[in-house]
């Protein structure tokens, strides 16, 4: 396939877009310096006080490996759920597979407050049988963050999937080949890449949920979100900055080796 190279005129536009765009987020870099105990820009002095702050201060630990454990199991259960959903629309075709997709893209599409409160009612019910999955409860973020990320996997995998072809399925059903040996052997090792995607991606989303997060917690469970949240609404404290400025740093280190990775992967398949 012959490859369309861009004008110069839309590489300028698409750069100047670009830094339009990230500006905001530069921004905040110097004010991570600053000497003083409240949001300013650097006046002549810096100062790392609040880099020193996140390392001393044990809830920003605690809030972020909370936020990790609970961003790594939800990005498990939930890419999980819509690797069987999307598999069994898949190798079963029902009739009403548009209308099943729908419901499970249903949160996605819900205004986030609803999405919220029902989760909030469902928690309380579930916390009068068990303290694991219920409010404030560890089990109860993982239950509800799944529930808000799920349909983002099933887009994901359902995108991998069409690009299979369904073919190679027939074939080895026609080999004798098993359900399982089917989805394992066949299936699965073509949507490896789209299995990998969806789970960075829910991780990602669950890593910043927030606004599920306010309804569901509220002192037991503290995610990195909902603490700087809570420094914001309490005390504008300018940690926060120096918390947004690592997470963009990593943000971008994980944007940069997906890059690199399918680079190497698109010139390794030529």
């Amino acid at each position: 396939m012959k490859m369309v190279k861009p004008s110069t005129l839309t590489l300028t536009l698409a750069i100047l877009v670009a830094i339009f765009l990230v500006m905001p987020l530069f921004a905040v870099i110097p004010v991570s310096f600053t000497p003083k105990r409240f949001l300013s820009l650097p006046d002549g002095e810096w100062s790392l006080r609040h880099y020193r702050a996140l390392i001393e201060n044990p809830e920003w630990l605690q809030s972020a490996l909370t936020s990790i454990s609970i961003g790594v199991v939800s990005a498990l259960v939930a890419t999980g759920i819509a690797l069987l959903f999307c598999i069994g629309m898949w190798i079963s075709q029902p009739r009403y597979r548009g209308l099943l997709t729908g419901i499970a893209l249903l949160p996605m599409v819900a205004p986030p407050v609803v999405s919220a409160l029902t989760l909030y009612f469902f928690l309380i019910t579930l916390g009068k049988i068990n303290s694991v999955i219920a409010y404030d409860a560890w089990g109860g973020v993982v239950l509800s963050h799944a529930v808000m990320i799920a349909p983002y996997a099933v887009v994901i995998i359902t995108v991998a999937l069409s690009q299979v072809d369904r073919r190679i399925d027939l074939a080895a059903r026609g080999m004798g080949a098993t359900l399982t040996q089917r989805v394992v052997r066949v299936i699965l090792p073509n949507i490896k890449f789209g299995i990998a995607s969806a789970l960075l991606m829910t991780f990602i989303l669950s890593w910043e949920e927030i606004g599920v997060s306010l309804f569901v917690t509220s002192v037991n469970v503290v995610t990195l979100p909902r603490l700087m949240w809570m420094g914001l609404r309490d005390n504008i404290d300018p940690a926060i900055a120096a918390v947004s400025v690592v997470l963009i740093f990593l943000v971008v280190v994980v944007i940069v080796t997906k890059t690199l990775w399918g680079y190497r992967r698109s010139n390794g398949s030529v």
